[in-house]
């Protein structure tokens, strides 16, 4: 409330932050390691993940006001209140409980009279049977023959997660299945992903929560008419080749697919949270579910470490504040994440849903506007391919982007190449430094000089295991609650999202009609209507 003491208190945490920020904006990163040379000690370890934040542009003095002002906005209840099931998604009057999803059966969490684990368990003990079943053979497609191919029709958190979660676990995956990824409505996304598939032998997974979702649905009665032309036109063979992650049976149903093959999830299970529900299928079918569950558990571990480290170890917690510093008071716009695993390619885009979705707000949850900046464009590539491409403008370009390393000290089971993987780590390890400290070299001419002082973290794991994939994952999603408390902002709506379907839904209707007379588009938008149904016809 504007005007509380918690309000006064958080204020003036703000404002001792914006009066310590000149005297650490022109101080370098030696400068800094020379006056404080114990800075090795700026990591945290939990969960299997090693956090070291030494290269950061900040001081002691920089964290302890950082700490302040997360205190004064009450981080830890915030914290206690989403674990208890309390509804922090204030806009649409909800609870936010993906850490419910990874819970270990056994645990009680009573939300609105319902025991939430005990839901979740349920699903997953019917994913899991269903998995089982598709992977030992023993659930055949229409014609009796085994299911091989597995097609995830999503967008969104539907899409993302499960596929960012496929390309880092492929290691653990069945070798003898095919899996593919569908979201965009453009329907060259549909055909590349059906390309060399025998409809015999292919799942779809079709991941809508309401089952009406415009651009899944479009993609999922594609595929439905490209199964019935291979199968015969038998509408009795849906029931074998598709399953539904959703909650309207009826919708469902009326599709072909048989309800006992339909998977549930919850209302406070945003899509961005919801690779740890049965949207995480087709991950299930892929590496199986023992493996599914060790995943679930890496997110258990770092959901405690969150929940009850200080705040001043908590690797969630420290990774918020490095990005309220960045965004708030050095004036950077965005966050580099740069993994040197390529089981990581599709990390970057993933996190650019999570944060940009989640942060990009510009109201309160009481309804006042923000003033200050809030969101960081979120983007990335895998290591070492970033070295020969925009890393030319991270070492010697104008712009300050701050930069998250992941590596691990080993490669995945089956994938070891003599010593490449000290290779890759020797890079990530020297990018950091040469960021960091640049060169010292005063007979270079200037255009080979790096001024340094561009910072970075740098987070570290024994191996990309299922385990460590869920607690890095969820590191993030804690990360960006962070920041949602601190800007006071609700990072878990996205009506920015719900307006562009509804505009979708509306032209769509108008381009397909007869009669444009009464369309109401500004004059741009108009007029871009009519051209596209001449020139489309």
């Amino acid at each position: 409330m504007p005007g509380s003491p918690v309000r006064r208190m958080a204020d003036a945490a703000w404002d001792a932050l914006v009066a310590h920020a000149p005297h650490v904006r022109d101080r370098t990163l030696k400068e800094l390691f020379a006056t404080e040379p114990d800075r090795a000690r700026m990591h945290v370890e939990a969960a299997g993940w090693y956090l070291d934040y030494a290269k950061q542009r900040v001081s002691t003095e920089t964290k302890r006001l950082l700490l302040a002002l997360v205190e004064a906005r009450d981080l830890r209840g915030r914290i206690d209140a989403m674990f208890r099931g309390e509804h922090i998604n204030v806009t649409e009057d909800r609870a936010v409980l993906h850490v419910a999803l990874r819970m270990p059966k056994g645990t009680q969490l009573v939300v609105d009279g319902v025991d939430v684990v005990a839901e979740v368990h349920r699903v997953l003990d019917r994913m899991s049977t269903f998995a089982s079943a598709v992977r030992d053979g023993s659930h055949v497609g229409h014609t009796g023959r085994r299911i091989r191919n597995v097609v995830n029709i999503g967008i969104g958190g539907s899409d993302l997660g499960p596929a960012m979660a496929y390309d880092a676990l492929h290691s653990y995956s069945r070798r003898d299945m095919r899996f593919r990824f569908v979201s965009n409505v453009d329907g060259a996304d549909l055909i590349d992903a059906l390309e060399g598939l025998d409809a015999a032998e292919t799942l779809f997974i079709v991941s809508s929560k309401t089952f009406t979702t415009l651009e899944t649905l479009s993609n999922a009665r594609a595929a439905r008419a490209w199964l019935l032309a291979a199968l015969g036109g038998d509408e009795a063979a849906i029931a074998k080749h598709f399953v539904a992650v959703s909650t309207n049976a009826e919708k469902v149903a009326e599709f072909g697919i048989d309800t006992a093959n339909m998977f549930e999830f919850w209302d406070w299970v945003g899509g961005r949270y919801s690779m740890w529900s049965a949207i995480g299928l087709s991950v299930m079918l892929a590496v199986g579910p023992d493996n599914f569950r060790d995943l679930l558990a890496g997110a258990h571990a770092m959901d405690e470490h969150f929940r009850t480290a200080p705040l001043d170890a908590n690797i969630p917690v420290i990774m918020g504040l490095l990005c309220c510093w960045y965004r708030d008071f050095l004036d950077a716009q965005t966050q580099a994440v740069v993994p040197y695993a390529n089981a990581l390619v599709k990390l970057p885009s993933y996190l650019q849903q999570l944060e940009m979705e989640s942060n990009g707000k510009s109201v309160r949850t009481d309804g006042s506007p923000v003033d200050v900046p809030t969101g960081e464009i979120v983007w990335g590539t895998v290591g070492t391919n970033g070295q020969h491409a925009y890393f030319q403008l991270l070492h010697q370009g104008t712009t300050l982007v701050p930069i998250d390393f992941i590596g691990f000290d080993r490669p995945q089971p089956d994938r070891e190449l003599g010593d490449q993987q000290d290779l890759l780590v020797a890079n990530l390890f020297a990018q950091a430094e040469g960021l960091a400290f640049g060169t010292d070299d005063p007979s270079l001419p200037p255009y080979r000089v790096m001024p340094g002082n561009r910072p970075s973290s740098t987070l570290m794991a024994s191996q990309l295991t299922p385990f460590a994939l869920g607690a890095l994952v969820a590191a993030y999603e804690h990360k960006v609650m962070t920041l949602g408390t601190i800007w006071g902002i609700d990072s878990f709506d996205q009506w920015g999202v719900e307006l562009g379907k509804k505009l979708a839904q509306k032209i769509a209707a108008e381009i397909a009609a007869a009669d444009d007379s009464d369309l109401a588009h500004d004059p741009s938008t108009n007029a871009l209507i009519r051209r596209y149904r001449r020139r489309s016809s």
